[in-house]
């Protein structure tokens, strides 16, 4: 018998979790766990081609569905219009990257200029334009979340471009706890362990990162969606309302391996 019992302590918080692109998403498992624990939803979807996949998910947990691409000029800027005009938003979830698969897939040595900065602006830079656009909504202070790599930190075959840029990130995340912490905003960068999404797919021999992840760990096993989900709903709730910052590593112990 499942004896668990859901308080829900993000009732009355409104939460903006962008990076959906399917149900192995890690932004769909920050989704469910804010909806379960009573907060409101919004989330965005990339294009049209995104648009099936996403909706039936939004249905599923009745949130509003609204389009992002962060590399169309004015669409995010919308976006936050449409939101200002609804009242305040509590939690932002950024969970997005990405790098041409020619720049991913070579070593750092062959990336290309415009690969570089394209990774840089989408997976790093545009958290940055979205916090600027978050900070007028969260009137009553508010959580702000990117997804981050262990490979930000420390090497990781395979990674190439997107480590520099994930550490540009997790240096985003530190800067912004400092200049937002008066506000009563807080900051985190969060550092999933490998989990099988989309955009996992895309780097070369992740089966083997996977497989060895699960033999490393410390718990021995794979994180899930939900896990990071779970992780950032406690960080965005009263119990953490003085933690800001941080690089969480939510995999099972494996950062602490050597």
């Amino acid at each position: 018998m499942n004896t668990e019992t859901i308080y829900p302590i993000l009732t009355g918080k409104r939460a903006l979790v962008v990076g959906v692109a399917n149900e192995h998403s890690i932004a769909w498992g920050c989704a469910l766990a804010f909806r379960k624990l009573g907060a409101e939803v919004v989330l965005t979807y990339l294009n049209e081609k995104a648009l099936p996949y996403v909706a039936p998910l939004a249905a599923e947990i009745d949130a509003q569905l609204l389009p992002l691409d962060v590399t169309k000029p004015g669409e995010m800027e919308a976006l936050f219009a449409k939101l200002e005009g609804q009242g305040k938003l509590d939690i932002l979830v950024h969970s997005i990257a990405f790098a041409p698969k020619a720049d991913l897939q070579g070593g750092l040595l062959d990336c290309s200029l415009e690969g570089f900065l394209q990774a840089m602006d989408v997976s790093c830079h545009s958290f940055v334009r979205m916090a600027k656009l978050a900070v007028p909504l969260m009137t009553d202070g508010g959580s702000m979340f990117a997804m981050s790599y262990h490979g930000a930190e420390k090497v990781v075959p395979n990674y190439n471009v997107m480590g520099p840029v994930k550490a540009a990130l997790e240096a985003c995340c530190r800067y912004l706890a400092y200049e937002l912490g008066p506000h009563g905003i807080r900051v985190h960068a969060i550092s999933p362990g490998p989990l099988q999404t989309r955009a996992a797919s895309g780097l070369k021999d992740f089966e083997l990162l996977l497989r060895d992840a699960a033999a490393r760990a410390p718990l021995g096993q794979l994180v899930d969606i939900l896990d990071v989900g779970n992780t950032c709903a406690y960080l965005a709730s009263q119990y953490a309302h003085r933690l800001t910052g941080s690089t969480v590593y939510v995999d099972g112990g494996l950062n602490i391996i050597a």
